[in-house]
């Protein structure tokens, strides 16, 4: 009978894990005894960490994106539908066109949805660059600013330890835009203020979640004129009167207010039952070594969806993808999931347009960050131009 592999997600981990399972399984595949399927919701794959840039008008929305179907093995069924209902209890898929799929092996690869509606105030009145018409939206104001105040927030999931997405990026976005106000001739009549939430802190006074970049920051912000402000918490903000309030009890103006929004699961994953995860949020109880959900052998977890106290990024879809496929092929070829995942996130840190850090880090090791350097930057540049669509085909 042949076996069905079910990936549900058309991001990076999900386009990914279906490419290497096919390389994984080749034998079996070719053979006919394994299928592999990938379900996605759109028919365009983006490149959605660079949206970042997006709001510094470096890149068109056409740059970043790709058919999905031209990035999959040939071997793959490319299936474009919603998944409306997981039925984990009976290897099932119910999708939004009426039919359904058993599968006897599935990876949820589903990704987050930026909801700022979670917080009071903060649709009407914050941008940020998690998508990529907020991202032009913020482009277009401070590309406009000749004077004020800029506000940058961060916001946490709920979920203890389980942290927001893409961690580096508000800290990218702050050194981007006060390079961005300079090049502009108008940094010095714009005030930048990087805050960070209290409820993220491992250790005192924090403005990161790492301590070894948290150390590094306030000397980096001075030599900038960057003000930061520690245990800053966002409870809700005032658009008309354009004031951010904070849990501690603290109030902040500005004229832009940046802010890292709340995240949480998609739909499906929310109505399925399994989550533990608190307001809501969605995220799936995962094994940090094995990334199987709890409870379900036959089902592995990864990116942005999972519950572990790691990076919501690509760098953690790089390490956690071939972790799932030895998974996967071992249940398949010999009944056993031997295969471990120690926390490995790996990502370059774009510190201005033209410096980068190279980090990684896992679940004992914190990030050890480096000088910035201008080969940190051209390795970040090499990956957003072009290695990023190779990565996703499985080549590298």
């Amino acid at each position: 009978m042949i076996k069905t592999i079910i990936v549900v997600g058309g991001g990076i981990g999900g386009t990914m894990t279906a490419n290497n399972l096919v390389s994984k399984l080749y034998p079996e595949v070719s053979r006919g005894e394994v299928r592999v399927m990938l379900i996605s919701n759109s028919p365009w794959h983006y490149y959605k960490p660079a949206f970042m840039y997006v709001a510094f008008g470096a890149y068109a929305k056409n740059d970043l994106r790709r058919q999905q179907a031209s990035l999959l093995r040939p071997e793959i069924d490319f299936v474009l539908d919603q998944v409306d209902g997981f039925e984990f209890k009976n290897s099932c898929l119910k999708m939004r066109s009426g039919v359904s799929y058993d599968y006897d092996y599935l990876v949820v690869s589903t990704g987050c949805i930026p909801s700022p509606e979670r917080i009071e105030g903060l649709q009407e009145a914050g941008d940020h660059f998690y998508q990529h018409d907020p991202a032009r939206k913020l482009y277009e104001k401070i590309s406009t600013i000749e004077k004020g105040r800029i506000f940058i927030g961060v916001t946490f999931p709920t979920t203890p330890n389980v942290p927001h997405q893409c961690g580096m990026a508000p800290l990218e976005t702050t050194l981007l835009l006060d390079e961005f106000l300079r090049k502009r001739g108008v940094r010095e009549q714009i005030e930048l203020v990087y805050s960070y939430p209290s409820v993220a802190q491992l250790h005192q006074n924090a403005l990161f979640l790492q301590k070894n970049t948290a150390e590094m920051l306030p000397s980096m912000f001075d030599a900038r004129d960057i003000r930061y402000k520690r245990s800053f918490t966002l409870a809700s903000v005032d658009p008309e009167r354009k004031i951010a309030f904070s849990a501690e009890g603290e109030e902040e103006n500005f004229d832009i207010l940046i802010q890292t929004p709340p995240i949480r699961a998609v739909d499906a994953v929310l109505n399925s039952g399994v989550s533990q995860a608190p307001n809501n949020e969605g995220w799936l109880p995962t094994d940090r070594y094995s990334l199987q959900l709890e409870g379900f052998e036959n089902v592995f977890v990864m990116g942005d969806t999972v519950d572990l106290p790691i990076g919501k990024a690509g760098g953690s879809c790089h390490s956690q993808s071939p972790v799932i496929c030895d998974n996967i092929a071992g249940l398949l070829r010999w009944g056993k999931a031997e295969a471990r995942y120690e926390g490995l996130v790996q990502a370059v840190a774009q510190m201005g347009m033209d410096a980068g850090i190279p980090l990684w880090y896992n679940y004992e090791q914190e990030a050890m960050p480096s000088p910035a350097t201008k080969i940190g930057s051209l390795m970040c540049k090499g990956f957003n131009r072009g290695l990023y669509w190779s990565v996703a085909r499985g080549l590298a």
